[in-house]
């Protein structure tokens, strides 16, 4: 085996990450899957915006722009 265990991390990178997953109470396997699905859920597109949210935004944003229109 390489200088890199099965997750692709530095022999000193897997040792740091061994012992942040001791500090926080879990099995280094756990704390590796745990971080990997923040990253995944981090990267994941946004929720489309609600229809009625969004036409009540626009309402507010027109009656606006007419408030801001000289007279």
């Amino acid at each position: 085996m390489s200088s890199r265990d099965k997750q692709g991390n530095a022999p000193g990178k897997q040792a740091y990450e061994a012992r942040r997953a001791a500090k926080a109470g879990v099995s280094l396997d756990n704390w590796l899957a745990r971080k990997d699905d923040t990253r995944k859920a981090a990267s994941a597109p946004p929720a489309q915006p609600n229809p009625v949210l969004a036409q009540a935004r626009s309402v507010w944003r027109r009656l606006i722009d007419r408030a801001h229109r000289p007279l």
